[in-house]
């Protein structure tokens, strides 16, 4: 959504937009993987999640919302959202319960949801030099997972 939304090409969202997810900072998703490999209990299941529950819309108008601030010249950039044919059998909500990390490891997530989306924001603007060359032969941005 981020390089869409920089290049001014659509951003595709599923059926409503209404599907729910627990977003966490890849930063904290790290931390925790370090956590469990350190002194999580071999054998056993830890889930990692930050409680951060948004619709998939909500977090498309939020970057929205940043790239506005970014570069004014393109906004509003919410005009690129475009409503999309939703996946069979897509779920409307993924729920983690991260209690048991937080109880047994003490692990918390560390980066509150806004300030590390626009970290991750931030990156991608001054980090061209390394998605560029992927998006140009690797990986377009094409939508997967069509049944055809």
């Amino acid at each position: 959504m981020i390089l869409n939304a920089l290049s001014g090409k659509p951003l595709p969202v599923y059926g409503d937009g209404l599907q729910v997810r627990d977003w966490l900072h890849v930063e904290d998703h790290a931390r925790g993987l370090l956590a469990i490999a350190r002194a999580g209990r071999p054998g056993e299941t830890y889930n990692i999640g930050a409680g951060n529950e948004r619709t998939n819309l909500d977090i498309v108008r939020m970057i929205c919302d940043r790239m506005d601030q970014l570069r004014p010249k393109d906004a509003p950039h919410d005009r690129l959202i475009t409503h999309v044919a939703d996946r069979p059998g897509h779920d409307i909500r993924y729920a983690i319960d991260a209690s048991k990390l937080k109880r047994e490891l003490g692990w918390q997530p560390q980066t509150d949801f806004a300030s590390g989306l626009a970290r991750t924001m931030d990156w991608y603007l001054a980090s061209e030099d390394w998605w560029r060359p992927l998006q140009e032969h690797i990986y377009a941005g094409e939508r997967l997972g069509l049944v055809e």
